[in-house]
């Protein structure tokens, strides 16, 4: 990026950053999500510090906060209110280790060691005692001025109004909202047809501005406190001990902090709240890390907005922004033409993310994308990363506009779009990717998993003529192979081991390796059971597999519950084919053993959806539980949906679920159901 790039890069991010941190701050409406925010701040400070001459004082690295509202009476803090800069990777920790060593005198071996604060999700306030009675409560405001809240402050319990001493001090805290609270709350509002509160932070800001105490009273807030930043005393020595005499004059601290001997020890802690945060009763976006010794955070000081001697150790985001560099179009088994965004490589949720799906031509007219758009893009856990919003204001006049080709980009043919459909298909049934995709579907690890047989193996395979259907995988020889780049003795040896094993396999996974459109993972297990009550055995043969679905008719399909009349009509075309049934046939030289597993227990006859990142099992593991204990998967809500399990930030089914009074469990509580 040359100079001047990235000077118009730097004061379009500094507009658009002021701009959502003023709705956030001062207005408490979010725009974007907080970590979208955050990813923002990140770009626009390694901007900054890799083109210094361009950091200005208007920079919304150079300030604390927006302007506070004047519902409130301003007042001026004693103690200057600081934010803290932000860490998202191990590196980054490492790199803020690094930094605070070099402050030290050349030579010196003073031992670093930290303390590590959970940071919870809230609003920030400033607490003011005198003569150990709490006199007044006020908000961050801009850092110098903030609002006073005192009146509201005082109707949370967790805030002593009296000190076991009579000290003259300052604290710092966090107000929060509780997960059950927030959502007890949301069922009013939603009974009365009001807006539900989106997050906690909005949550805790709203409850603490109402201009009525007996309002904020309702709420049920609550607050933790961790920092003694002004006192008539001598303040301890270490942060571990700050925490330790706040707890003894009466305030609540959240107990989880931790000492840390060193960086690897902070990191540990970190990877460790990133796994459990969703077992608590509050919302946590990461971890607050502080040098632990009083003197050596006042010998590392401040910089003009943050202290050198702390940072926030952001858990992964979610949500993040980044820039389209391309839009490329991908086929799939069906022939599905999927466009999809090569963006510039960023972290989400754990993982560093380059392409994002754009799901079809409506959705990309929709959002506007171009190349070149600066885009909010979101993960969550396995999810495949979508582009979720663009932001239009940073754009620079030279992003172009993204047009689906009328020729499908591998094999030429023409392509069509049917009525009632969002997809664009290529016309060409032997179409490279269309084959491909097939065969990759048929073996992944959801279908047939055979290990070793990924796509770069199956494409060799495909280009040297000796895999073009499924049968021809089963005809592979160790003979075959050996003499093919990648394959030495050994693994030739194993994927034909693994091929083998392969041909015993569960109903469900088979019916969903054939890749018959709209027949997801759901859909095959229905279909399995369907086919199980035809049959008292356990294992069955394709012949047999094929005898029975060949029975079943289009109306004896749509009457399977869970089989919609599109799915049931696309079933029924599928067994129809010639070409289906000759590879079937063939299949079925090869002896493979289809099982039907017993389906039955505790959660029969109930139908779960899941919503959120989960934090213990993978989504994979939990559907495997709910359908062998007898229940059922639904994608979506309705009135039959007997649960909904949320985890970390649940979407709009959740929502919908409480318009149905569907019943919502958290992961915790689902494991305590199946125990």
């Amino acid at each position: 990026m040359s100079k001047q790039e990235a000077k118009k890069r730097i004061e379009k991010l500094k507009r658009e950053i002021n701009r959502y941190r003023y709705y956030y701050h001062v207005l408490d409406k979010s725009l974007i999500s907080d970590a979208a925010l955050d990813s923002l701040k990140h770009e626009l400070a390694e901007l900054e510090r890799q083109f210094p001459k361009f950091i200005t004082p208007d920079s919304p690295t150079q300030r604390v906060g927006g302007e506070p509202l004047d519902k409130f009476k301003k007042v001026r803090h004693q103690v200057a209110q600081w934010s803290f800069h932000d860490a998202f990777s191990p590196e980054e920790m490492r790199e803020f280790d690094e930094r605070l060593r070099r402050l030290l005198a050349k030579g010196e071996k003073t031992k670093i060691d930290y303390t590590a604060e959970l940071k919870i999700d809230g609003l920030h306030v400033v607490l003011t005692y005198e003569k150990g009675i709490f006199t007044q409560g006020a908000t961050r405001g801009d850092g110098v001025f903030g609002e006073d809240v005192t009146a509201n402050l005082r109707t949370i319990e967790s805030i002593p109004l009296r000190l076991e001493s009579e000290v003259e001090a300052v604290v710092e805290g966090e107000v929060f909202m509780a997960k059950d609270v927030l959502e007890k709350l949301n069922k009013e509002r939603s009974k009365k047809g009001e807006e539900l509160l989106a997050n906690p932070r909005n949550a805790a800001a709203g409850a603490i501005r109402q201009l009525d105490p007996r309002i904020a009273a309702k709420r049920r807030l609550d607050c933790f406190v961790y920092d003694l930043s002004l006192a008539n005393f001598l303040l301890p020595k270490t942060q571990a001990e700050e925490l330790k005499l706040l707890t003894k004059l009466g305030f609540k601290v959240n107990k989880n902090y931790h000492y840390c001997s060193n960086i690897d020890e902070v990191i540990k802690f970190w990877q460790d709240w990133e796994k459990k945060r969703a077992s608590q009763n509050y919302w946590l976006d990461g971890i607050v890390v502080k040098v632990n010794r009083r003197d050596l955070q006042e010998r590392f000081g401040y910089t003009g907005k943050a202290p050198r001697w702390a940072i926030a150790f952001k858990f992964p985001p979610e949500q993040a922004t980044t820039v389209v560099e391309d839009i490329k179009v991908q086929v799939g088994r069906t022939g599905a033409l999927t466009p999809v965004a090569y963006l510039r490589s960023i972290r989400v949720a754990g993982s560093t993310v380059s392409r994002a799906t754009l799901h079809n031509e409506d959705e990309i007219k929709r959002l506007d994308v171009r190349l070149g758009d600066t885009v909010i893009i979101q993960k969550a856990g396995d999810v495949i990363p979508e582009v979720v919003q663009v932001l239009p204001k940073l754009r620079t006049g030279k992003e172009k506009k993204f047009v689906m080709p009328k020729k499908c980009p591998i094999c030429g043919g023409p392509t069509y779009r049917q009525a009632g459909e969002a997809a664009t298909y290529c016309a060409n049934k032997k179409c490279y990717a269309i084959e491909k995709e097939k065969i990759i579907h048929f073996v992944s690890k959801k279908g047939l998993n055979i290990e070793g047989l990924g796509e770069k193996i199956i494409e060799q395979l495909i280009n040297e003529g000796l895999v073009s259907s499924f049968p021809d995988i089963f005809r592979l020889k160790e003979g075959d192979l050996e003499p093919l780049a990648r394959f030495a003795e050994k693994s030739a040896t194993n994927l034909i081991e693994a091929i083998k094993q392969s041909k015993k396999v569960v109903l469900a996974k088979f019916i969903y390796g054939l890749g018959i459109r709209y027949v997801g993972e759901e859909t095959a297990v229905i279909l399995a059971k369907r086919i199980g009550k035809e049959t008292q055995k356990r294992i069955i043969g394709i012949n047999e597999f094929l005898k029975i679905i060949k029975k079943f008719g289009l109306e004896e399909l749509r009457e399977i519950e869970g089989v919609g009349e599109k799915v049931a009509a696309s079933i029924f075309t599928y067994f129809k084919d010639k070409e289906n049934i000759k590879i079937l046939a063939e299949l079925a030289d090869f002896d493979l053993e289809l099982e039907i597993e017993k389906f039955g227990g505790v959660l029969a006859g109930k139908t779960f959806v899941l919503t959120g990142g989960l934090s213990t099992m993978s989504r994979d593991e939990v559907k495997q539980r709910i359908r062998l204990l007898g229940g059922e998967i639904s994608s979506s809500v309705s009135s039959r949906t007997d649960y909904l399990i949320a985890g970390e930030n649940p979407g709009s089914k959740l929502t919908k679920a409480r318009e149905f009074k569907v019943k919502v469990i958290s992961e915790r509580e689902f494991l305590e159901m199946i125990k």
